[in-house]
């Protein structure tokens, strides 16, 4: 009786997956050094931490052990509010062109992240997630034009996402302190 309670169960599980999606892509050969430093945060999928998130920046910079050492600074509902800060740490994962990293902001779970599209020039990154949960637009500079906006906009719908789930981020003016 209970191994049939369990068929049952895992029958109905399976049932209520959904199909699997093909896998994101990933940006190829991802030259670290140039990826390193500071991206601004053009749109995101809000978590728990950054909900009101402004001025939102992620910085990069590699450590001799070969993780990340990453910051990541935002003004929590208004530009005029003082920044808050998280220092997670990336760890890359071997094969995959530098494009796979875990990043851990708590000990020992590492978070997937996966940088799926990137600028010829690295000026502009989609930063994804394989469960399509999480999307990061970031640029080298607090603004670019619409027109670039879409076009990453497009990337992640065309892989899967829904795209209402980012939410803009706004930015001081530049030359403002941070």
């Amino acid at each position: 009786m209970k191994r049939a309670c369990f068929l049952a169960a895992l029958v109905c599980v399976a049932g209520c997956q959904s199909a699997p999606t093909r896998p994101l892509p990933l940006a190829q050969s991802v030259d670290l050094d140039r990826f390193m430093g500071d991206w601004y945060v053009i749109a995101s999928t809000p978590t728990f931490i950054d909900r009101k998130a402004e001025d939102a920046v992620e910085s990069y910079r590699r450590d001799a052990d070969g993780s990340i050492a990453t910051t990541y600074t935002f003004r929590n509902g208004s530009l005029g509010t003082q920044l808050s800060r998280y220092t997670p740490r990336g760890f890359v994962h071997p094969g995959t062109g530098n494009a796979v990293w875990g990043m851990q902001f708590v000990w020992p779970i590492k978070a997937d992240y996966r940088i799926a599209w990137l600028a010829p020039d690295y000026s502009r990154v989609v930063i994804a997630r394989e469960k399509r949960d999480y999307a990061w637009i970031m640029a080298r500079t607090p603004s670019i034009p619409e027109a670039q906006v879409d076009e990453m906009y497009e990337f992640l719908r065309a892989n899967g996402y829904d795209t209402a789930t980012l939410r803009r981020i706004p930015h001081a003016p530049q030359g403002a302190a941070r």
